[in-house]
């Protein structure tokens, strides 16, 4: 959740590291829940490291703008 309470459904990092306390950094990208993006914003394709998908949440990625190529589904 944000500080006020809104929840989230997934946060995409474009940084990552092995290390587990260092797993998630650099700039973040936050999914709102019922969120459905076609594009990724500007700077973000083929730039993200690693994501963290909140409880009660499925995150569905495509290799290629507009939602096409092939897909995968994150969860918790």
């Amino acid at each position: 959740r944000t500080a006020n309470g809104t929840r989230i459904c997934a946060q995409l990092y474009s940084d990552n590291s092995p290390y587990y306390d260092q797993c998630c950094g650099g700039a973040v990208l936050v999914v709102d829940p019922g969120s459905d993006v076609p594009y990724m914003p500007h700077g973000w394709a083929a730039s993200v490291s690693s994501l963290v998908v909140g409880s009660r949440c499925e995150l569905t990625v495509w290799s290629r703008a507009g939602k096409k190529g092939s897909s995968k589904r994150f969860g918790a």
